[in-house]
């Protein structure tokens, strides 16, 4: 039975799964309660159009990044 080998390693793996838990967290940083039809100025809040998106910025580089890493050989 022939040695297979993977094109990533194990921590390639775990870096993709840290950048995804980012991505999440972003996307429910974005997110809030419905206001039905009256009006919600918590919308515009700093936290829905600012610290949300950029948290799910920072994990999709990150998932560039974990996916092109590569590990030192000793």
């Amino acid at each position: 039975m022939e040695n297979k080998k993977f094109g990533l390693s194990k921590m390639n793996f775990i870096l993709m799964a840290v950048a995804m838990l980012l991505i999440i967290i972003g996307f429910l940083l974005m997110t809030g309660k419905p206001s039905g039809t009256e009006f919600n100025p918590d919308i515009f809040g700093t936290r829905r159009i600012i610290v949300g998106p950029m948290t799910s910025f920072i994990g999709f580089l990150s998932m560039i990044g974990a996916i092109l890493y590569t590990p030192k050989n000793k």
